[in-house]
């Protein structure tokens, strides 16, 4: 049974509201959907979105999460919220009461983030509910034509899926290939400035955008299969900035998650359980970075050095990239206790080996290695680089001393060849030699 009333959480949205109004948070409207955990896996599963096409891989999710939430290995979010105007919020009713205050408060929080953070000024939040709900239609109408089936469209499905991460980091539009060379040559004709770029080389220069790419030079794709890839695109670029800005998003959640619940002149029955399970959430881990823990230092120490109005400044103009750049320094590195360590081969057995600590050298390469970790960073960045007359597409593995699993991109490279014509080459580094894949 749980210890609230719907009465009382609309009394307490009231008061928590009330509270950000005055401090200057802007936010979407939030709508509350009341759900169990069993529900909250699917939500989980299918990134929160009510209206989400069919996938096999949203299902294997779902069972993942299922047995090692059922098996206690791991717990569920106390909350799920969508990038949506107005944005979707999920409650678990077995949550008491003082955490689903909790939860409305960091829940608004993140809203204000969506809303005013520069890297999700391309969303749409307004329209992607209505987008996801005909892409789902249109895939459901390849599923049912006769001369399509559901086969063909897993495959191509299955295939984007592997490279739907490999899209333009900075969601910036799609410049298409010839446009971008109509304006070069138009550049050299006014007597602008030279670039060395061959115009009829496809593409003029490295595109990461492989859906992108795929999609715009794959001629021999029906309309279909054309369809399928974008849609797998215009999600992941949906989804790039949350992905982006994990640290801050969640770090200024619960700073005003912290903030207003402080405020809320909570009787103790409350404020004390309040306060042990922000302290959970918030707390370092020992083999991994928080994002809530590192996020929520970021704000706290803006607030306490610069004051409120730089907080608002940090909430719309930082991702995690610029963020950890600007913020997090020797002080940082040792308040946080960061440190880098590596896996050491010995004779006897293995060991783990402290590379740097955050003394007056060390911090710096723990803050580049933090910023390579985080978010989008820590997945390869692969882009094509020429795609020949003859068919023939060349990508190449952009190395930053961080060596590709060869049997995961052999089956990437198989997969990306499912949507492309011609053969595929995959050109990268191991252990400090060019290979080919």
């Amino acid at each position: 049974m749980s210890d609230w009333t719907f009465a009382e959480l609309e009394e307490w949205d009231e008061k928590v509201c009330k509270i950000a109004k005055s401090y200057g948070l802007d936010w979407y409207p939030v709508v509350y959907e009341v759900c169990d955990y069993y529900e909250m896996i699917g939500h989980m599963s299918y990134h929160g979105m009510p209206s989400h096409y069919h996938h096999w891989s949203f299902g294997k999710s779902f069972e993942r999460t299922h047995q090692q939430y059922n098996s206690g290995a791991t717990g569920l979010p106390y909350e799920l919220i969508i990038n949506t105007d107005p944005s979707i919020a999920y409650l678990m009713k077995e949550n008491p009461l003082y955490l689903q205050i909790l939860i409305m408060a960091h829940c608004l929080g993140h809203s204000d983030f969506f809303k005013n953070n520069s890297t999700f000024s391309h969303t749409k939040p307004r329209s992607v509910i209505p987008r996801m709900r005909a892409a789902k239609k249109r895939i459901q109408s390849y599923i049912e034509d006769p001369s399509i089936g559901i086969e063909k469209v897993e495959k191509i499905l299955d295939a984007a899926h592997t490279i739907s991460l490999n899209v333009d980091r900075f969601c910036r539009e799609r410049r298409l290939h010839k446009d971008m060379k109509k304006d070069l040559i138009s550049k050299v004709k006014s007597g602008g400035e030279f670039q060395d770029l061959d115009v009829n080389k496809i593409p003029i220069k490295p595109d990461y955008d492989l859906l992108g790419f795929i999609s715009e030079h794959g001629h021999h794709l029906d309309e279909w299969e054309r369809d399928l890839i974008n849609i797998v695109r215009e999600e992941a670029i949906y989804f790039m900035p949350q992905m982006r800005t994990k640290i801050m998003n969640e770090g200024w959640a619960s700073f005003w998650h912290y903030k207003i619940m402080n405020e809320l002149d909570l009787p103790s029955s409350l404020h004390i359980p309040f306060l042990k399970s922000h302290n959970q959430v918030v707390r370092s881990h020992g083999d991994s970075v928080n994002p809530y823990h590192m996020g929520f230092y970021i704000f706290n120490r803006i607030f306490e050095e610069e004051g409120l109005e730089a907080c608002f400044f940090a909430r719309e103009n930082y991702h995690d990239e610029s963020a950890i750049r600007e913020f997090i320094d020797e002080k940082a590195c040792n308040d946080l206790g960061l440190f880098t360590y590596s896996l050491k081969k010995g004779v006897r057995r293995d060991v783990y080996s402290v590379d740097e600590v955050a003394d007056a050298d060390g911090w710096k390469i723990i803050r580049d290695d933090l910023i390579k970790s985080s978010g989008i960073n820590s997945m390869p960045r692969i882009y094509v680089d020429n795609a020949s007359t003859k068919g023939e597409l060349t990508l190449k593995h952009e190395h930053d001393g961080r060596d590709l699993e060869l049997d995961y991109a052999d089956e990437v490279v198989k997969h990306i060849s499912t949507l492309w014509e011609g053969s595929v080459k995959l050109f990268t580094i191991i252990e400090e030699e060019d290979f080919e894949i």
